[in-house]
This record gives C-alpha cells, sequence and structure tokens, in this order.
C-alpha cells in the first residue's frame, strides 16, 4: 500500500497536479452567483468547496468536433484541446467515467469498443421522461435575462476568411454547413474503459450503470449545446446530478457584431455568468490539473473587479451599467457588492482580488473582516492599478470611530492610495462647475468637455500629495477650487486615477462617461485611443434605450404593450413597420390536430406573420380586430423550439402586440404573453434565423404549455 502511494505522489509531482491531490478523489472549488438580495439584479460570486469521489463521477466532452463551419470556433478548440485530454487522461487515471459525446457522429463510431460498450449498455427504466430531447430552458432561468445575441449562429470570422474556409471544406468533401463527422483527434479515446454516445438515455443510463451522482461537462459551445444537448447542462441540473461546467474548457459562440458588441470573450464570460447564476456551478481545469486555468492566447483583457459598496450615489447600479455598455470589449469585469445583511462585509472578496489585475473602488465608509481588508492591501503593495470614484477617498474610514468587534480600518486609504486629503465637501445646494485644470495631460482627457456641471457636491480634497497630476478642477462661487480628477503614481510603484465626481447625475453626463473609460485605461496600462471605440454610449451618458438601439438590434420588451409604451415613449413618435419575435414549444400530442392557428387579436393595422421561416397564410378575421394566421404541420417541429415571428405596421395611434396572441390546437391552446424580442425597420431577413430556434432563441422569450 505505501508503495502504492509513494508512486502515486511521485507521477503527481511529475504531472505538476495540485499539492492536495488525493487519489480516486477530486478536491474542487465550485463556483457560483448567488443574487444579493431578491430581484436586486446584482449578484456575489462565491465558492463552495466539495470533495468528489471519482468513482462517483463522470467527465462528459460534448461536441468537441473534428471540424466546424466556423474557422475561429475550430482555432480555439484547437487551441484548448490538448489540455482537456490531459484533463480526460487524469479523471480517468483517477477512476472517472469518461464519456465521449460528438453529436451527430456515431455512424464514424459504429465498431468502437466506446461505442459499442454505450448501446449494450441496458437503458435504466427509471430514465427521465424527456431525457432524449434538447432542452432551451430550465425553471431557474425563467427570472434571468440571457446576456447575448446567438440568433445569427454567433459565427465570428472574418467574411473573407470564412468563404475560404468554406471552400477549404467543401474541398476535403465536408458539408460546409454542417462538417463534422467524429471527435477531434486532440481528444483521446480509451477503447478499454471510454464510453461514445450522443444519446440522452444511453448517457444517463451509463451514468446510473456506474452509480454516477457528479458530473463535469466539458466542449462546445456552452450557449447551446453544453446547455441544451439531452446530455447536457440543463437536463443534468434538473434531473439531480451535482454537475458542473469546466469553465476554461468551453466557448461560446457569440459574434462580437451582435449586442451587447463586446469581445467573444466577454461573450464567454456573459454565458459562464448566466450558467453559474441560474444553471450550476462551474470549475476550472487547474483544479485537477495544477498550474493555472486555461485562458485564450488572443484574450489579453485586464481581470477587473468592481468593488460597490455604498448607499449614498447608487454605484451598485450605476457602475454594472457603465460597465456593461463600455468596457466589455478591452476588459474582464467581475463585481464585488456589500452584503444586504451586514454593511461590513463584501463577499468573495478574497477570491476575486487574488487573480485581479485592476480594481475599480465605490465604497463608503466600511470596515471589513481582516481577511477581506488584507486582501486589499495585498493587492496594492503588489503595485497593481486601483481606480477610484466619488467616496472611494472614504472608503474604510470611520471618522474616527472604532471599528465594530471582528472588523479593522483604513483610514489612511485616500492618502497612500489616491494621494487625497479628504476632509468634507461643500453643501449639496451648491453647484460646482468641473475644468481642465493648466497644464493637464491631455490624453488622459480625450472626449472630455474643457467645462462641464457636477452632478454632485464638491468634495475638499486638497492639497494633493507628491506624485499626483490633476486633470480637473471643480469650483464654486466664492470658494477655492478643488481637485476634481487626478492621477497618482504610489510609493508601492503602482498607478491610481481618482476622480471625486460619481453621482448619478454624472454617469448621465458624456464626459464624465469618457473619464472614467480613460482613467481605467491609463490605470490598466491600455492605450487610451482604444477608449474611443468602447464610448459609443457617451454621446449620451447612459440614458434608457434611444430610438437607434430599436432599429439595431433586437431588444426585450413586454407584450402585450404598445411598442410607444414598452420603450419607456422613447417610440411615441415612430410610424412604420415593428417586429416581433419569440419560440413556441409544442407538445407532440397538440400537432395530432387538424388546423393549429395562430392568432392575433386586437389590432385593425397590417400584420405579417412566419413560423421557422415560413410565411404563414392569413385567414379571414375571426373576430374584430383578430386574424388568424394557419401553422402548417410540415413547419412545425414537435417538443422543440418554433420560432415564430411577427411584422406589424402601424401609421398612427400606439402601435405593436397590444393583446398578446395565442396559439390554438384543438381544445389546447397558449397564450403567448410575457417577454418577446422587438425591433423597428424594414429588413424582411428578420423574418427567420439562420439556423434553428433551438440553437439561436434565448431561453427568454420561450413559451412553452
Amino acid at each position: 500500500m505505501m508503495k502504492s502511494i509513494l508512486a502515486f505522489l511521485v507521477v503527481a509531482v511529475s504531472l505538476g497536479l495540485p499539492a492536495a491531490v488525493v487519489a480516486g478523489e477530486f478536491a474542487l472549488q465550485l463556483r457560483s452567483q448567488q443574487e444579493t438580495e431578491p430581484e436586486s439584479g446584482r449578484y456575489h460570486r462565491l465558492t463552495e468547496s466539495q470533495n468528489w469521489d471519482a468513482a462517483e463521477t463522470a467527465v462528459i466532452v460534448c461536441d468537441v468536433w473534428d471540424y466546424h463551419h466556423c474557422l475561429n470556433a475550430v482555432r480555439r478548440v484547437n487551441e484548448f484541446g490538448p489540455r482537456l485530454n490531459k484533463l480526460v487522461q487524469e479523471a480517468r487515471r483517477r477512476g472517472a467515467v469518461i464519456i465521449h459525446a460528438p453529436s451527430d457522429c456515431m455512424p464514424a463510431y459504429a465498431e468502437h469498443p466506446a461505442r459499442l460498450r454505450a448501446t449494450s449498455t441496458p437503458i435504466v427504466a427509471d430514465a427521465p421522461a424527456d431525457i432524449e430531447r434538447w432542452c432551451s430552458r430550465i425553471p431557474s432561468e425563467e427570472q434571468g435575462v440571457y446576456p447575448i445575441d446567438q440568433s445569427n449562429g454567433g459565427e465570428d470570422d472574418d467574411p473573407a476568411e470564412h468563404a475560404r474556409w468554406r471552400e477549404e471544406l467543401i474541398a476535403k468533401g465536408r458539408n460546409p454547413n454542417l462538417p463534422w463527422e467524429r471527435q477531434s483527434d486532440l481528444i483521446e479515446i480509451d477503447s478499454a474503459k471510454d464510453y461514445v454516445s450522443d444519446r440522452g438515455p444511453e448517457v444517463w443510463s451509463i451514468l446510473q450503470k456506474h452509480g454516477v451522482k457528479n458530473v463535469i461537462l466539458a466542449g462546445v459551445h456552452t450557449n447551446m449545446c453544453v446547455l441544451g444537448r439531452p446530455f447536457g447542462l440543463r437536463q443534468m441540473a434538473k434531473n439531480g446530478k451535482n454537475v458542473v461546467l469546466l469553465r476554461d474548457m468551453t466557448d461560446t459562440m457569440y459574434d462580437p457584431q451582435r449586442w451587447p458588441y463586446v469581445s467573444h470573450f466577454t461573450g464567454n464570460d456573459l454565458i459562464v455568468s448566466h450558467v453559474e447564476r441560474h444553471v450550476c456551478p462551474t470549475i476550472s481545469s487547474e483544479q485537477i490539473l495544477g498550474g493555472n486555468a486555461f485562458r485564450f492566447q488572443h484574450d489579453q483583457r485586464p481581470r477587473l473587479v468592481i468593488m460597490s459598496a455604498e448607499d449614498e450615489y447608487e454605484t451598485e447600479r450605476t457602475l454594472p451599467e457603465f460597465a456593461a455598455q463600455q468596457l466589455g470589449k478591452h476588459f474582464s469585469v467581475s463585481y464585488l457588492f456589500g452584503d444586504a445583511n451586514d454593511r461590513n462585509l463584501l463577499p468573495g472578496a478574497e477570491e476575486a482580488l487574488a487573480d485581479a489585475d485592476v480594481l475599480l473602488v465605490s465604497v463608503r465608509r466600511r470596515a471589513l473582516p481582516p481577511a477581506q481588508l488584507d486582501a486589499i492591501r495585498q493587492f496594492v503593495a503588489a503595485g497593481k492599478p486601483v481606480v477610484g470614484i466619488r467616496t472611494a477617498s472614504h472608503a474604510f474610514s470611520l471618522r474616527g470611530k472604532p471599528a465594530p468587534e471582528g472588523t479593522t480600518v483604513w483610514p489612511e486609504f485616500d492618502a497612500q492610495v489616491f494621494g487625497g486629503s479628504y476632509t468634507n465637501h461643500y453643501g449639496n445646494q451648491l453647484k460646482a462647475t468641473v475644468r481642465t485644470a493648466p497644464g493637464a495631460d491631455k490624453a488622459l482627457l480625450q472626449g472630455v468637455a474643457n467645462e462641464f456641471p457636477q452632478a454632485g457636491s464638491l468634495y475638499k480634497a486638497a492639497p494633493l500629495a507628491k506624485g499626483a497630476a490633476t486633470l480637473l478642477i471643480g469650483e464654486v462661487d466664492g470658494e477655492e477650487p478643488e481637485p476634481v480628477a487626478w492621477t497618482f503614481h504610489r510609493a508601492d510603484g503602482g498607478r491610481s486615477f481618482y476622480t471625486s465626481l460619481g453621482a448619478p447625475g454624472d454617469f448621465e453626463n458624456a464626459s464624465f462617461v469618457r473619464l472614467l473609460v480613460n482613467g481605467l485605461h491609463w490605470a490598466a496600462g491600455l492605450p487610451i485611443e482604444a477608449a474611443s471605440d468602447a464610448t459609443a454610449a457617451a454621446q449620451g451618458g447612459l440614458s434608457s434605450p434611444s430610438k437607434e438601439s430599436f432599429e439595431k438590434h433586437w431588444t426585450t420588451i413586454k407584450v402585450p404593450s404598445s411598442w410607444e409604451a414598452a420603450s419607456g415613449g422613447v417610440l411615441r413618435d415612430y410610424d412604420g413597420p415593428g417586429w416581433y419575435r419569440c419560440a413556441v414549444q409544442i407538445p407532440k400530442a397538440w400537432l395530432a390536430v387538424k388546423s393549429p392557428l395562430l392568432t392575433v387579436e386586437s389590432y385593425e393595422d397590417n400584420v405579417q406573420a412566419w413560423c421557422n421561416g415560413q410565411e404563414l397564410v392569413a385567414e379571414k378575421k375571426a373576430s374584430q380586430g383578430a386574424v388568424n394566421f394557419r401553422l402548417p404541420a410540415e413547419a412545425l417541429l414537435p417538443e422543440e423550439s418554433n420560432l415564430i415571428v411577427l411584422r406589424i405596421d402601424d401609421h398612427g395611434g400606439d402601435g405593436g402586440l397590444v393583446a398578446a396572441p395565442f396559439v390554438r390546437m384543438g381544445q389546447n391552446s397558449l397564450r403567448l404573453k410575457g417577454d418577446w424580442e422587438f425591433r423597428i425597420g424594414n429588413d424582411r431577413a428578420w423574418s427567420a434565423m439562420p439556423l434553428p430556434a433551438r440553437f439561436g432563441a434565448s431561453p427568454d422569450i420561450l413559451f412553452e404549455p
């Protein structure tokens, strides 16, 4: 026994495995996100330590195909594939069950021992009723907002390069739309132990045969197949498996030219966050293999942690809005929010700061547990950049009051980190004007007006320490000017940027928005010029959606509602076509009727309808203001998402779906009341998606009985 243990330790050291690795076990840190309080829309990122018995664990490798119609998707799989193979090898060595699931590729493995092992596994009698089906949504997702538009298929290739890749696939004898035939050779299949299957009942039966309680899912693509396949995250989670996503061994089909117009890698982050909030926890590969988590070579975004814990200026709202609109191209953003029940806690602080590159602080007079404040001190001492707004100058100071038991403070934070001397502020009734400081760094003030009003009170921050360079000054009548924004080179070698602006009204000012973007870029060592392509919304601050946004992309709105009301009045003067779309899942039994109908009622203007890209024929009005559209059976996919698109012309009065449409099939009916996607314009291409709705439609707009 001792010899076997020693032999294992030698192997572990040679492979660079985690120091705490135990044969036959996985010591994991499961990461999830928990809402700070009900309906806040803000989340704490939390980790939980769990030890999994390898014999009760399976790794499912989802759709890591040999070819794909998107060349960039192929490149990214080829990049992480070797590390995923090492993880599969290590998991297998510890005793985990390995299931290779390259969908649509079973003919290539008809005689392979791993495929025969799967087909010879008896199907269990108590398999979940719908385990053979794609799963587009589970109940826990119903309160979430899906974070990306993938309705164009998510391809992010250069068009010319994509055309050449298509021709190359044809030359190889592959279908350029569905070119996969087998799993990538980067992932080795052990003929003596592994399984190959893409069938839900088979995979479930394999798990039950081995007594598997825990499932690790890796592969591509998270927003489509990894979530939705019969063996995917949703099916595993809703049917009781302790499932996790291997978040650094996956990818997303997302095109940065689509909403929310962020980098491909931020699209990955957004989908991982959706999973952690609404589906299941995640883990990363270094927890099993040691070393560092995998990161794509072209993902050079600095990791920015936004810390918000103050009760005066609503930055728990304005900063996430700002980040969503301004930072997604150049930063990887995560958040730390104050605890709703204990003002002196920042849940997840130690973990978030451990691998952060930049810290943005908006905290007011908080004492923290020593471990959390130590994490901030260590971040600063490492010379990493810090950005502060508004109350960051007195983030960890209690005005000389003693810290509550079990907490500690840092009253010198302002002086040591920002080089400031905050003492108080002028009265709220005194309106300050902000101007460019003499000799200010013009590069940092690109896009910032030479003079603009401050929304909040003017802070008393002078004098600044040596190493500070003033950018903006503010002044109220009859008083000496005060520094409002500056840079500071700290004693530890790090750089800091601070501005005493940051009230809600400041975020509506394009100059402030650009100033903060510039400051973050400067602090992170990114080119200031790169900030210009991240500030499109800075033309009007962080206001509500504009008419341009409804023209540019699909936006979620409530039905029934006129588009004037649903847009908050933005479209009150718009006359013309409006487009609505949703997805509908129809039980197979419903399709037995001869005349399924889609009814659009209480609408008098012209309306057209499509189902899965097929235009529907309108019958005579069923009643005053109602139109029936016949749903041909050949256009409907039973038990799957079906895309419904409506085009409505409005030429006066309120426009849109002022009553919710419904699907009627015999005695069964489904009212389509809730979230739809909407846009304005006149592009007939919007009547369809280039891929089935189960891949392209977001779970937000899915209706099912």
